[in-house]
């Protein structure tokens, strides 16, 4: 597998393929579990905005969404070894794309009338998006690539309803750009946002476009791990945190990459 220029290998061909068993198969052997982690602070924030806000059914966006993983999870219930045993095992190597849709269809339905929360996707891939959209994970969706250009009046009408926005792991190759067309897009409703993002990336271009628009960002406690590194890959991350000036001594040095989490909220919330 290629790597980009900090090191880190290249898993785009897993975010473009008809249906989530690329993704599950590569990445269970890396361990990959960040959403996992992620799912109690993002439900504990939606929690506190519904209450703060008075909004019942809050709208998330989840920027890179993919196959819509943080939605199944927070809307559905499993976990992240459910759905690796999901779409992983051998029983899903023997489905159609089609009786794989029916499955994940049946699981939303067993569902229907307890969830108390939106979410849109907003992906560059189409075809992670049409299933998660196909199996009901998501319940709208942004296809762009919102890096190279502002989206368009429809894109932007349906970035104009999140109450929150999050993401567990594209930001540093999504950048504030992004971000920055995300909060003009949601006008003066200005989202709560929860991110997780790796350490070899730097937060502060994202938390100075939001402090321009009138967000305070809060770091929370503790790093998280994303998953285990590729064994051709390490020790270029480490030498891109040893340039940014981050010790990885008990942490990227044992073979794991880890991310933190960002909350920001407007000012005064």
């Amino acid at each position: 597998m290629r790597g980009d220029t900090t090191g880190k290998i290249s898993l785009d061909h897993i975010y473009t393929e008809p249906d989530p068993r690329a993704y599950f198969s590569t990445l269970r052997g890396l361990e990959y579990n960040i959403p996992e982690l992620a799912k109690p602070h993002f439900s504990g924030l939606i929690a506190e905005y519904r209450e703060a806000r008075g909004v019942p059914v809050p709208t998330v966006v989840d920027i890179g969404c993919s196959y819509g993983i943080n939605a199944a999870l927070l809307k559905y219930g499993v976990t992240m070894a459910e759905l690796y045993d999901r779409y992983g095992g051998r029983d899903a190597e023997r489905l159609t794309h089609g009786a794989l849709l029916s499955r994940d269809r049946e699981l939303v339905r067993s569902h229907e009338g307890a969830n108390r929360v939106r979410f849109v996707g907003l992906d560059a891939s189409g075809n992670a998006l049409s299933y998660a959209l196909d199996a009901g994970f998501l319940d709208g969706a942004v296809h762009a690539d919102l890096e190279d250009r502002d989206p368009t009046e429809e894109q932007a009408a349906r970035l104009a309803g999140a109450d929150l926005v999050i993401s567990t792991g594209c930001l540093g190759y999504v950048t504030d750009r992004t971000i920055a067309r995300v909060v003009e897009a949601a006008g003066g409703r200005r989202p709560w946002m929860a991110h997780f993002i790796l350490r070899m990336f730097p937060f502060d271009p994202v938390a100075d476009t939001l402090a321009a628009a009138g967000y305070e960002t809060v770091r929370r406690d503790g790093l998280f791990r994303q998953r285990r590194f590729a064994t051709e890959e390490q020790a270029l991350v480490l030498d891109t945190l040893a340039d940014a000036g981050v010790d990885p001594s008990g942490l990227e040095d044992g073979g794991w990459l880890y991310a933190g989490l960002y909350v920001s909220r407007p000012r005064g919330e």
